[in-house]
């Protein structure tokens, strides 16, 4: 899919889309022209009935997105810091208002403003190798891309204070370990869709191997070290597109209908948001599929 643009790249595969920032030599870091660009390719995935599920991730094997362009920031005075934090809101809300579910494949460095484009996505999946963290306090500045708001609501109120207080960057299996990413990938592991994660249960074993691991796709400055950062970006991808598939089977009504009512019920009292859950449940009737999957699985049922 040609999208003309410089920064963000679209590349369909099916009724799956990739987006990629691609600005590797700032660890695609986002400037005004990296927002606006990414907000051009949310708007066209977005009315493409063709695309199901979004996949956003960062070009090369070395960042996600480093977050905000501080080369740009250091001379800004208050009037631009607010236009500047006010568009780059304004597209990782669009993000997270798309009807259709993202996936965020986390290939490398997720801070700042990358930490919070992944925080926008439904889906967090990370490769064993990536750092994520919201280090704003350490030049000054509190997040202010959604962090302090959008944190709190997935990892709890006393680790967010933690990372954005400290502004330390964890890695993606202590990100796993609170919640953070949904599944953590490693070269070593079974293919995509095998009940397989890492967590806190492993045996010391795993974790000696996982560590090798990783600290040979950190040296990627080597011809060794990279190939192996490639292999695992190339996991990552794979391992990303698998679960989009597991999405893309089901009822795209009903995903992007239970997305809404996820969104929206977190905003909401218990009882505000179990009456919105009804009039959503209800309203999926009037949608052919429904009928049809419906039929589908009571025909399965008598054979």
């Amino acid at each position: 899919m040609s999208s003309g643009m410089k920064y963000v790249q679209i590349e369909p595969l099916g009724d799956i889309a990739i987006i990629r920032i691609n600005r590797p030599e700032a660890l695609n870091a986002m400037n005004s022209d990296v927002i606006a660009e990414l907000s051009r390719a949310i708007e066209i995935v977005g009315v493409d009935d063709g695309i199901k599920v979004v996949i956003i991730t960062g070009s090369g094997e070395k960042a996600f997105c480093a977050g905000a362009d501080i080369a740009f920031m250091v001379n800004i005075d208050p009037v631009k810091a607010e236009k500047y934090a006010s568009s780059a809101q304004s597209v990782l809300n669009k993000i997270e208002r798309m009807e259709k579910p993202v996936i965020a494949a986390i290939n490398g460095y997720a801070l700042g403003g990358g930490c919070e484009l992944a925080l926008v996505c439904d889906i967090r999946i990370a490769a064993n190798t990536a750092k994520i963290g919201q280090p704003e306090v350490t030049i000054g500045i509190p997040p202010g891309w959604g962090g302090t708001q959008r944190l709190v609501r997935i990892v709890g109120p006393a680790k967010a204070k933690e990372l954005v207080f400290t502004g330390k960057m964890i890695t993606a299996e202590e990100a796993f370990q609170i919640g953070l990413v949904n599944k953590v990938v490693k070269l070593d592991e079974p293919t995509a869709g095998s009940d397989a994660q890492v967590g806190p249960a492993q045996d010391q074993t795993k974790r000696s191997s996982d560590k090798s691991e990783t600290e040979k796709t950190r040296s990627s400055n080597t011809p060794a070290g990279s190939e192996v950062a490639k292999a695992l970006n190339k996991r990552l991808i794979e391992d990303c597109i698998q679960f989009a598939k597991e999405i893309t089977k089901n009822s795209i009504n009903a995903v992007k209908t239970s997305k809404m009512l996820i969104n929206k019920g977190m905003d909401v009292d218990i009882d505000a948001g179990l009456r919105l859950e009804i009039y959503g449940w209800a309203l999926c009737f009037a949608h052919d599929d429904r009928q049809k999957m419906m039929s589908d699985f009571l025909s399965k049922g008598k054979k």
